[in-house]
């Protein structure tokens, strides 16, 4: 027992470990997108499908002594897949939609351990199932859980903000030959235990009873499906909006494997009397959240109350899928259904609805795939109630389950309604909106949303038009710089293009070149935007990855570079790195400036700024401005604007009403190798 407790313990651990360190490896390549995740998400669970349908192959019809030779030579063969280091050969500026190539990057780089390390647990079961005929193999699945969520916590508290991030890949691949050895040794010792005679379907009929129904096999895929479909969907919900970090990634995983833990560790944590109506007051509470009608909260109380949400809904699928789970004799078959629901959800929510849906749907359709699924698994139960008792609870059922999906619907139609354009891609949603009337509206306006997030808006009057707003005011920390370089032309260099609204400060003989990662974002600035073509300066538009363009690039000699790139509400981490810093102070010409936007809801990126000016010599001035309620052509923003401390003094009017930032000692220069948005938290 021991020995299978162990390896299942370490491949849980160290299988759940990878997703993280690879993931983050990878986003800085990938436009820090919180849809990286997402992908690697659906290549996790194809291949733990993959691992699982193994698993079951090798059982079945493998004999004992063999299964041992095989699972041993393809052990060996994982190995040659180490250190799980990203090839940067895999890196380009110019994807605009990297779906594939990140698959084939993750399964490059860490597919067959990760395939070994998705067969240990069902495999491993079988096995102390076919050699314990009185053991509880279940119990081995509720550990293997419980080492995944270990591994989890663990990153964002320890593993993050101690080891580089090539020596978190290092240190676990160290750990996964140690895995391979103890899972040779387990896989001979059991073989060695069950003899050689072959595991046939012609051989007798073990008890057990028989194979479970269709009808059940179809409620296992159709709970994993719909408990994977809330996973991705309220963490897509949180990266998009908030920041595209391990901490948001790990957190919906955690709670999700909590479940599995309570569920399968033995019958008394689930208790369905409980969780039924707590499922209705959680998918009640997600649907108000999706409500544009919904009271503003702060990040803090959503993520705990979605948090608890989407715990509750694991806890019932998993419940009833344990509840409903068969004889040890099916037992690799059960996880091939359950991991093939899994990974259903994971191509629905990766693949589907990014190429399919113009907005959010997955989240709503996850809502009521759950809805459906409880009523379907409580059914059963109905049916048993007494004439009476059995009519009217099937009646109420229905209405409930109509009325909440007809709500859904209407959320649905609500999240395009009223949108001038609302169109996505691998990035995000993207949405334009007009508002107010330019004959009798002082204030009418057009805004690009993206996500949930104002990312720049354009006055609809005409003496408003030319006009640089909201996050670019005049007042603002950038619009005091643009009007410090005044009186001879300039060259303005710009990561994140927006709506475009930089260009409002170009004048004749200005060169403006803007680098832009999501060719949907050119098109709507183009399309939707005038900025680009009023501006008098002239417009050069990169599409790629900012800071690899940069670096495919010699000097660009600019006057100002402007670092405005977000992915929702956050700078991607691998633009405000040490690196990034370096790439962009080479463009600049002597005495040039680097503005940077940090307005952030939720992180404080004032420590990073100061730490990295202090890198390179510089002064970092903080700007902190704050529009009156009854302007609305300013919004309140945060800018840092790093340079020379020469260019300071030549510029006294810079420093007036700024904060000098001065990097803490106790906070770590941001690396490539090195960062931790956790510690910047609000």
């Amino acid at each position: 027992m021991l020995f299978y407790a162990l390896t299942i313990s370490l491949s849980a651990f160290l299988l759940f470990a990878v997703q993280p360190i690879v993931a983050k490896s990878i986003l800085p390549w990938f436009g820090g997108s919180s849809a990286v995740w997402s992908m690697c998400m659906l290549f996790f669970q194809v291949v733990l499908l993959l691992g699982y349908l193994y698993a079951h192959w090798l059982h079945q019809k493998v004999a004992a002594r063999r299964q041992a030779i095989v699972h041993g030579c393809v052990l060996l063969a994982s190995l040659a897949a180490l250190p799980i280091i990203p090839s940067t050969a895999w890196r380009t500026a110019s994807v605009g939609h990297p779906s594939l190539r990140i698959l084939e990057l993750l399964g490059a780089t860490v597919g067959l351990p990760y395939f070994l390390l998705s067969s240990t647990s069902p495999l491993l079961q079988a096995w102390y199932a076919r050699n314990h005929k009185d053991g509880l193999p279940y119990r081995l699945f509720a550990l293997s859980n419980f080492a995944s969520m270990l591994a989890l916590l663990s990153y964002p508290l320890l593993v993050e903000p101690l080891l580089p991030t090539r020596a978190q890949a290092w240190t676990w691949s160290a750990a996964y030959i140690c895995f391979a050895a103890l899972c040779g040794v387990t896989a001979w010792r059991a073989s060695a235990q069950a003899g050689q005679e072959p595991r046939t379907p012609a051989a007798s009929v073990e008890s057990g009873g028989p194979a479970p129904a269709w009808s059940v096999r179809l409620l296992w895929l159709g709970l994993a499906a719909s408990a994977s479909v809330l996973l991705l969907a309220v963490t897509n919900h949180l990266t998009q909006d908030v920041a595209a970090i391990p901490f948001l990634w790990i957190l919906p995983l955690s709670l999700y494997l909590l479940s599995f833990i309570l569920c399968f560790e033995s019958g008394r944590s689930y208790r369905r009397g409980l969780f039924v109506p707590l499922l209705a007051l959680a998918l009640a509470f997600m649907a108000y959240r999706m409500w544009s009608g919904s009271k503003a909260m702060h990040i803090r109380p959503v993520i705990a109350l979605l948090g608890l949400a989407l715990f509750i809904c694991c806890m019932f699928c998993h419940g009833e899928l344990a509840r409903l789970k068969p004889h040890p004799r099916f037992l690799t078959g059960f996880y091939v259904t359950v991991s093939l629901g899994g990974a259903f959800g994971g191509l629905f929510v990766g693949l589907v609805a990014p190429n399919v849906f113009h907005a959010y749907y997955e989240f709503p359709l996850g809502m009521a795939l759950c809805a459906v699924m409880a009523c379907l698994t409580l059914q059963r139960e109905v049916w048993r109630l007494p004439r009476f008792r059995k009519y009217a609870a099937a009646a109420a059922m229905v209405a409930g389950l109509g009325g909440y999906l007809y709500f859904l619907g209407h959320l649905m139609t609500n999240m395009v309604a009223g949108y001038k354009v609302v169109e996505r891609n691998f990035y995000g949603q993207l949405r334009v909106i007009d508002e107010g009337d330019p004959r009798t509206d002082e204030d009418a306006h057009r805004t690009l949303v993206h996500g949930a997030i104002n990312h720049g808006e354009q006055m609809l009057r005409e003496e408003y038009r030319y006009r640089p707003v909201t996050y670019f005011c005049p007042e603002s920390g950038i619009g005091r710089a643009m009007r410090s370089l005044e009186g001879a032309p300039r060259r303005i260099g710009v990561l994140g293009l927006g709506c475009g609204t930089l260009a409002a400060y170009g004048k004749a003989g200005d060169t403006i070149r803007i680098y832009e990662i999501n060719p949907l974002v050119l098109d709507l600035a183009q399309r939707e935007f005038s900025y680009l073509r009023d501006t008098p300066a002239k417009v050069e538009v990169t599409l790629g990855d900012g800071r690899l363009s940069l670096d495919s690039e010699s000097s660009q000699q600019f006057d100002i570079l402007v670092m405005d790139a977000f992915s929702g509400d956050s700078v991607p981490v691998h633009l405000v790195t040490r690196e990034a810093f370096a790439i962009y102070f080479r463009h600049l010409k002597p005495g040039g400036i680097l503005a940077v936007n940090v307005t952030n809801t939720y992180l404080n990126l004032s420590p990073v700024m100061a730490r990295a000016a202090a890198a390179f010599g510089k002064v970092a001035l903080y700007y902190d401005f704050q529009s009156e309620e009854s302007d609305f052509l300013c919004f309140s923003c945060s800018w840092a604007l790093l340079m020379d401390k020469s260019t300071a003094d030549r510029h006294p009017d810079l420093c007036r009403r700024a904060v000098l930032l001065r990097p803490n000692s106790k906070f770590r220069t941001w690396t490539d190798d090195f960062s931790n948005m956790y510690s910047i938290l609000r």
